[in-house]
């Protein structure tokens, strides 16, 4: 019997390249959900270590500079697809990006569609950067799949650099974690918020530490796993790539727009199969 054209039977993107973009670390939990779905798919991380952190910037400044950054990065990586791996960017940019681009560019949504589909409370947290939580596209985003639910909202800017000190080994406690969320736990209704959607890629960096905090009766929900799927699905449906283009090189590393990793993470991004290297190495 053959296999369900969904079932993606045996299919190798080993001669693919797929390139995740964040400003920071927090495109990391995305990269780990496409790892672990299409683990031969070879994986460039970018993090834009110039510019971080996208939240507290302007949205003409992301404007301006992502389409050109990212055509760059995408033609020396030769990648046939781009996650833009950054709510932030996702909202502001996204269309700006992909009229940038030749190659198809998946972005990032925050989970309120699956949130509102597990919330028996009907009352749902949505965790993310200021800029996130402010603008229209979240608000229409609610309105069409959460427009029966209770929505509270925090935007945290200090929440991402918890992330990011997490990541680079530095000691993050309990006591900084709860009040970066403190704002949201203390509405209307908070005492009924059953689900959580974590609207930032930086904050399932933090997951298992705020589901410590939060107890077991909220859950947590984010993009990075229906990414991976899209991923998968926009990779399939390629053409077929000739002969010369399959012995061109492909790239599993992280590249970084200003600053390197710190010893920790450099050691953490080893290893997972994503060491640290300038940009241009092929």
């Amino acid at each position: 019997m053959s296999a369900s054209p969904l079932s993606f039977p045996s299919a190798s993107f080993a001669n693919r390249q797929a390139l995740v973009f964040d400003s920071g670390v927090g495109g990391l939990s995305v990269a780990h959900e496409i790892r672990a779905l299409l683990p031969d798919l070879p994986l460039l991380y970018v993090a834009d270590s110039a510019f971080f952190p996208y939240g507290d910037k302007s949205d003409q400044a992301l404007i301006d500079r992502l389409p050109s950054l990212l055509r760059d990065l995408t033609a020396k990586a030769r990648a046939d697809v781009v996650v833009i791996a950054c709510n932030t960017a996702s909202t502001i940019a996204l269309e700006e990006i992909r009229a940038a681009l030749s190659v198809p560019v998946i972005g990032t949504v925050p989970a309120i569609k699956p949130a509102a589909a597990q919330s028996r409370a009907r009352v749902i947290g949505l965790l993310a950067t200021p800029g996130t939580i402010a603008r229209p596209y979240t608000d229409r985003l609610i309105e069409t799949h959460a427009k029966d639910c209770r929505v509270l909202r925090h935007g945290s800017q200090d929440l991402v650099r918890l992330a990011e000190h997490f990541m680079a080994g530095e000691a993050v406690s309990d006591a900084a974690l709860s009040a970066a969320i403190a704002p949201l736990r203390s509405q209307p209704d908070s005492a009924a918020m059953d689900v959580i959607v974590l609207a930032c890629t930086h904050f399932p960096l933090l997951r298992s530490r705020l589901a410590e905090l939060v107890g077991p009766d909220i859950t947590f929900v984010d993009s990075g796993a229906a990414i991976a799927r899209r991923t998968r699905e926009i990779l399939t449906a390629l053409p077929a790539l000739d002969a010369q283009a399959r012995k061109a090189p492909r790239l599993n590393a992280s590249w970084f727009t200003g600053d390197g990793p710190s010893p920790t993470l450099a050691y953490y991004l080893d290893s997972i199969g994503l060491p640290a290297r300038p940009i241009d190495t092929q």
